[in-house]
Order: C-alpha cells, then sequence, then structure tokens
C-alpha cells in the first residue's frame, strides 16, 4: 500500500467554495480509480482554513496515475486560486 498526506492552507474566506471541490474530488478519487482505497478529508475546528487528506493507493504507480485523470487535473486547476499553500508527504507500507 502507499499512503498519500496532503495538508492544504485555504485563502481566507475561501474553505466554503473549496470544500465542495475536494469533496467531488475525494468522491471521483473512489468511485472511478480502482486502485484508491481509501480518501478521507479531515477537518479541524481550530484551524479552519487547513484541509489535511488522508489517501491510500495500491501502490506509487496508481498514484501517479491517480494525477494524471481527468478528474484530478480539474480538480486541482480549479483549487489553485484558493490555496495559500500545499504540502504532499508519501509513505510506503513498512510494517503491515
Amino acid at each position: 500500500m502507499y499512503a498519500v498526506c496532503v495538508t492544504f492552507q485555504i485563502k481566507a474566506g475561501m474553505a466554503e467554495e473549496f470544500m465542495p471541490l475536494m469533496q467531488k474530488q475525494a468522491q471521483n478519487s473512489l468511485k472511478l480509480e480502482e486502485a484508491c482505497h481509501r480518501f478521507d478529508v479531515c477537518t479541524n475546528a481550530e484551524k479552519p482554513n487547513e484541509v489535511f487528506l488522508y489517501e491510500i493507493y495500491e501502490d506509487a504507480e496508481a498514484f501517479q496515475l491517480h494525477l494524471a485523470t481527468d478528474h484530478f487535473k480539474t480538480f486541482d486547476l480549479a483549487i489553485q486560486p484558493l490555496l495559500a499553500g500545499k504540502e504532499v508527504n508519501t509513505y510506503s507500507t513498512v510494517y503491515p
């Protein structure tokens, strides 16, 4: 398995526009990508401009395929004006 953790910093006042796009992306990934096993969208009331994703893919290649999908490209383009920052970290399974 291959884990992807993404933290988005949303520009002030843009969370209401960002969240429906994020939720649709999560749904599309799970529905359209057989090798996407989990796509959690997490928020913290104390950090209203931060969104954390936890995604699980079959392997690193499946994640690269995810990045090449039309739904990801459309999502990524749509959110760019809403972001103040983004951090992506990936992890391979070490212990089953």
